[in-house]
């Protein structure tokens, strides 16, 4: 079975279609662990139009998209994890494409579609996002967000990164990514990309040639990411 996690924070536009998209997969063995942080709009009223078994639903007061996403880790029975952002949603097959493929690895990446464009994975500053990608639940095991932080997107995935596990790349862009203008990461936080360096930089020291090969692959990517945005 798969777990989607679905951290959803004020979603209401964006929910039905979301949720809608995740039960109508090809693949019928899945499960949605919807966590609801705290939100102040009428999304519950969205969620609980659904009457789907697969649907499980937890209120949590409001505390961020980690503590969320680590809440929904917990909960979650699948054998394979996905994470999805309750703004996006994915086409039909993406349960599918990804299983065909996941035999022998730990996980699959696979690329996006914004504004009708497919993207590889590495074309955009989306690779360091937790989601475009189906994983075996054992791989990441103990592998949680660092709470009380923006940018924790990027600290997971180079822990993920760090662990040296076998992955599989998919030329498939089934993740239909949502531009919202709303969300936390559509604006600058020169505190928080201060913290997220000073995160990255405090794994260098005793980590072996590759981690400090990645580590600062990220800081460089990061660094232009930032300068560019």
């Amino acid at each position: 079975m798969i777990s989607f996690i679905v951290p959803i924070y004020n979603a209401e536009r964006y929910l039905k279609a979301c949720i809608e998209s995740l039960l109508h997969q090809t693949e019928r063995d899945i499960e949605l662990v919807l966590v609801d942080d705290g939100s102040t709009d009428k999304g519950l009223d969205v969620i609980t139009s659904f009457h789907d078994p697969r649907i499980r639903l937890y209120q949590r007061p409001h505390a961020g998209q980690s503590v969320a996403r680590n809440f929904g880790l917990q909960q979650a029975k699948g054998e394979f994890i996905a994470f999805v952002d309750a703004d996006d949603e994915l086409a039909p097959d993406w349960c599918e494409k990804h299983l065909q493929v996941i035999e022998g690895v730990d996980y699959v990446q696979s690329g996006y579609t914004r504004n009708n464009k497919v993207y590889c994975p590495h074309h955009r500053y989306q690779f360091t996002s937790p989601c475009m990608r189906l994983y075996r639940r054992q791989a990441i095991n103990g592998l949680l967000f660092t709470e009380g932080m923006i940018y924790e997107d990027v600290i997971w995935s180079v822990d993920l990164w760090v662990r040296a596990l076998r992955c599989r790349r998919i030329r498939y862009g089934g993740y239909l990514y949502k531009a919202n203008p709303g969300s936390t990461t559509s604006q600058r936080h020169p505190e928080a990309e201060l913290r997220v360096f000073a995160e990255l930089k405090k794994r260098i020291p005793g980590a072996s040639r590759r981690s400090k090969m990645i580590l600062l692959y990220t800081l460089i990517r990061l660094k232009l990411y930032f300068m560019k945005s």
